[in-house]
């Protein structure tokens, strides 16, 4: 992966990471729908913008993307949001972390078998080491108390999350990132509508301080976070890619450290150690190439 690709990644790990940061501390005031519709919304209109300003060309999408396109929006911006900030309601933040990291395995697995990258070893290694570790975390933080109904719905963020990566992969090929990002974030919106005036409610009785916590999810973790996402998605496999993902809940740990005063327990950082050797596995060089020509191939006869 080229080092623009990297900072790429980096970026999305930091700032998905500060989403739980700041989706536990809107939980109090926020629900889940109003508060993904809140955050889709800001993203959509930021991504549109964007758009504008890059002066891009606008691809249309052909007929065959377009199931692809709602699948991703519709899993993994809308029911992944709306998910996720239920069980953060039901689940202490270790558990639902843990719960949630499960998908990037599942993409490793849902890549080899559906976009011909595969099972390189390596990927396979590294993701069950990183896996260990967001397992490690998650017992490190939890309280014991998994909620049947908010496991369910981080089981829930997590498959969404997965499909959602692997039906964006092939579309990054055929058009350009930012535009694949703003497409499936507004059907996301779309598909939050129903809880417009629940948002109308809460956001007219919420604090200033909350506005700007809103506004900071809908432009950081989610129109920044998804557009380095897909730019770093589009120059390597989704297997590879997803492993890095395992670094969110460490960063997560450390964020709610600094700015929440949560201590991190040695067992966490024991995780956290075991979630960089996992994504260093992960991402070795070996049988790289070998990986990228299966996807290519893949690509080939999707376009044929």
């Amino acid at each position: 992966m080229k080092p623009t690709a990297l900072v790429a990644a980096g970026v999305t790990v930091v700032l998905w990471a500060s989403a739980f940061v700041a989706i536990r501390h809107l939980g109090t005031e926020l629900s889940a729908g109003p508060l993904s519709l809140a955050r889709l919304l800001v993203g959509s209109v930021l991504l549109g913008l964007l758009l504008l300003v890059k002066r891009e060309r606008f691809r249309m999408a052909q007929r065959r993307d377009w199931p692809l396109l709602l699948a991703c929006g519709l899993l993994w911006f809308g029911v992944y949001n709306v998910a996720l900030n239920s069980a953060e309601r039901r689940l202490d933040a270790g558990t639902a972390a843990m719960l949630v990291h499960i998908a990037p395995l599942l993409v490793a697995l849902l890549a080899g078998l559906t976009l011909g990258e595969g099972f390189p070893r390596q990927v396979l290694i590294g993701s069950f080491v990183a896996f260990g570790g967001v397992l490690l975390i998650g017992l490190s933080t939890s309280t014991g108390r998994a909620e049947t109904w908010g496991v369910i719905l981080c089981v829930t963020a997590a498959i969404s999350y997965a499909v959602g990566v692997v039906t964006q992969k092939p579309l990054l090929s055929r058009l350009p990132a930012a535009q694949v990002t703003w497409l499936a974030c507004v059907i996301g919106t779309v598909v939050c509508l129903p809880y417009t005036s629940g948002l109308i409610q809460e956001i007219g009785a919420a604090r200033p301080a909350t506005l700007w916590w809103v506004f900071y999810l809908g432009a950081f973790p989610t129109a920044l976070g998804f557009t380095t996402w897909a730019y770093a998605l589009s120059r390597t496999t989704a297997g590879r890619m997803g492993a890095t993902t395992y670094l969110v809940p460490m960063v997560a740990i450390l964020l709610a450290w600094v700015f929440l005063g949560e201590t991190p327990a040695g067992l966490a950082l024991v995780g956290g150690a075991l979630c960089l050797v996992g994504v260093a596995v992960s991402r070795s060089e070996r049988r790289r190439k070998v990986a990228e020509v299966a996807v290519d191939a893949a690509v080939d006869v999707g376009r044929g």
